[in-house]
């Protein structure tokens, strides 16, 4: 019997949904999390394991302390990140600041991820790529679809900013909450003349870790970069994993690795301690 005929009838549809169950593709999502093969932490404590798709995108609300890791698994993945405290989304990953106020337009191991208040939304823990970009922001749908002919979330090459649209509105969001995001996997340079070049990948299983500082909402597209000068829509898997962990404490090196990060901690600080949550 074909597939159309077997789910012709209610009953023939649910029979052939059911019959899914256990299925499993390249990318997807797995429940429960700590299923997932060889975890970086110990047994048991992952808490979202997910391989996403080139043109596809996933969220997840963490806990503070969690840890989240992205792979860039076959070297042509390129993660577009933003950032939200969970249940005050009008505070957000400010690129600009964590540029700013940290001295560094370049993303690796030991920068913190700032808020428009002031304040570490993530801090970068762990960085085996080196290859990422704070300048760029993400694709949009007009100029995807000059690039490729279509920049809808439904085609073959979908856009960045589509994509997180999406995401955003299953936490809530709308599209003018989304500000600028950081991308990871894809390096851009800014040359003496100002002007940017691409730097690509460096290659398979490149990674970064993140440790949430608050309770954040991520949103991540998986899309190739703006800038990204091939003339095809190339766009690998992304692997997603995060753990239970601790937040950064004032006894860890890295709170007090620069007096302006130190500062940012302060005001984490003060605003957990006048909700009541350390």
């Amino acid at each position: 019997m074909t597939a159309g005929k077997a789910t012709a009838t209610t009953y023939g549809a649910r029979a052939h949904a059911r019959a899914q169950e256990g299925a499993q593709t390249e990318t997807m999502p797995v429940v429960p999390a700590g299923t997932w093969p060889e975890p970086p932490c110990e047994a048991g404590h992952l808490v979202w394991a997910e391989t996403v798709a080139g043109g596809n995108y996933t969220h997840r609300v963490l806990a503070r302390g969690t840890e989240l890791r992205l792979t860039d698994l076959r070297g042509d993945a390129c993660a577009h990140l933003l950032l939200y405290a969970a249940d005050r989304p009008w505070e957000r990953l400010n690129v600009a600041d964590t540029v700013k106020v940290q001295w560094n337009a370049y993303l690796g191991e030991g920068l913190l991820l700032l808020s428009d208040q002031g304040r570490v939304l993530a801090s970068l823990v762990a960085d085996t790529s080196g290859r990422h970009d704070a300048l760029c922001g993400t694709s949009t749908l007009v100029r995807n679809t000059e690039r490729y002919g279509d920049g809808a979330p439904q085609s073959g090459s979908p856009a960045g900013r589509e994509l997180l649209k999406l995401a955003a509105a299953k936490n809530g969001l709308e599209p003018r909450d989304l500000p600028p995001s950081l991308s990871f996997f894809q390096g851009v340079e800014v040359r003496e003349d100002g002007a940017l070049e691409f730097t690509g990948s460096a290659g398979p299983g490149g990674s970064v870790t993140l440790r949430a500082e608050q309770d954040v909402t991520v949103l991540i597209a998986n899309v190739p970069h703006p800038v990204d000068p091939r003339d095809d829509y190339v766009s690998t898997p992304l692997e997603v994993l995060a753990w239970r962990a601790e937040p950064t404490r004032p006894d860890n090196p890295l709170w007090d690795a620069s007096p302006e990060g130190r500062r940012a901690f302060l005001n984490t600080a003060e605003l957990l301690a006048a909700r009541g949550l350390v």
